[in-house]
């Protein structure tokens, strides 16, 4: 089934497409499945990761939400998976190596968003949470073993952001589908929080994107595709990308720093750096799945991290 599957995708994906066979393979060789190709079993691996799980108690903007209906890091590794595998099947790129990308760029998260990975860089110079995605995957997972994920996926997961771009057209996908991802959702939740007003989104994204959370993906999404189409590059047009840019500085203004949000950040690097300050001074930490602080408080949930905080200066 694997290699009727490698032939069709000879037979069906662009010529820029990453296909299976293709693989640079795994750090440590296996043997192939005989039913899945790499990037479908890279994609399962992940899917059944502790680290993966964890996700769905993990910040996305707002901490500890009152609403059920307000993001977490979950649900925005499932909307940048269900965007970033709508523009590869329209472009015929290799959909199973997108997805499994997208649900891996986030797996090493801290607790509490970025206000969090801030807290933990500011302890630890150079720490980001790409990194740490793929320290996860490399080592953290299965007991020290790591998934053993291919090289495709891996780099997908490390360059998903930051200045380096990644080696294929599915790991660009994904990049920027982040980006339309998390602009879209943090604008519909905070609308939905009461945070801003529909009134206060900017005139020119409005105008050209829609004035609905639907209708700026779908805007966003086609545009990237017709850009795109035919070429080994992934893409905006100038308009769209201007739009796009211009609600992700409104985000920023109104509602990452916004005065309540700096409240919010100072409380959270308070309880990072007591965690840091005393799992810091353990011989060991106390978790068989971790063999350092930075790891073990990354791979926190917000409210596991909560609790342990309170825990601390009760003592």
């Amino acid at each position: 089934m694997r290699e009727d599957w490698q032939r069709i995708e000879q037979q069906i994906l662009s010529p820029y497409a990453t296909k299976s066979v293709q693989s640079k393979g795994r750090v440590i060789p296996e043997d192939e499945c005989p039913i899945r190709t790499v990037f479908q079993r890279d994609r399962d691996r992940i899917i059944h990761s502790n680290a993966f799980r964890r996700l769905k108690h993990k910040t996305q903007v707002f901490i500890n939400p009152a609403r059920d209906h307000i993001r977490t890091r979950l649900t925005h590794t499932l909307e940048v998976s269900q965007i970033s595998r709508t523009i590869a099947r329209a472009l015929s790129l290799n959909e199973d190596l997108t997805e499994a990308i997208a649900l891996g760029h986030d797996l090493g998260h801290t607790p509490f968003g970025h206000a969090g990975e801030r807290a933990l860089a500011a302890l630890v110079p150079r720490f980001t949470h790409n990194q740490q995605s793929l320290r996860v995957v490399d080592v953290l997972e299965r007991n020290g073993k790591g998934l053993n994920l291919s090289f495709e996926v891996r780099d997908g997961i490390l360059n998903h952001s930051g200045s380096d771009e990644p080696s294929t057209l599915e790991g660009e996908v994904v990049r920027l589908s982040d980006r339309i991802a998390y602009i879209n959702h943090d604008i519909d939740d905070a609308l939905r929080a009461g945070i801003i007003a529909r009134t206060q989104l900017p005139t020119v994204p409005t105008v050209l994107l829609g004035d609905n959370h639907s209708s700026r993906i779908n805007s966003m999404v086609t545009d990237v595709i017709m850009a795109s189409s035919g070429k080994q590059k992934i893409t905006m047009t100038e308009p769209v990308a201007f739009a796009m840019d211009q609600l992700r500085e409104f985000l920023f203004d109104a509602v990452y720093f916004r005065p309540e949000a700096q409240k919010e950040e100072k409380k959270i690097w308070q309880i990072i750096n007591a965690l840091y300050d005393y799992y810091a001074t353990l011989p060991v930490v106390p978790s068989d799945e971790y063999d350092n602080t930075v790891d073990y408080i990354a791979g926190m949930t917000d409210s596991f991290a909560i609790n342990a905080y309170q825990s601390i200066i009760s003592n």
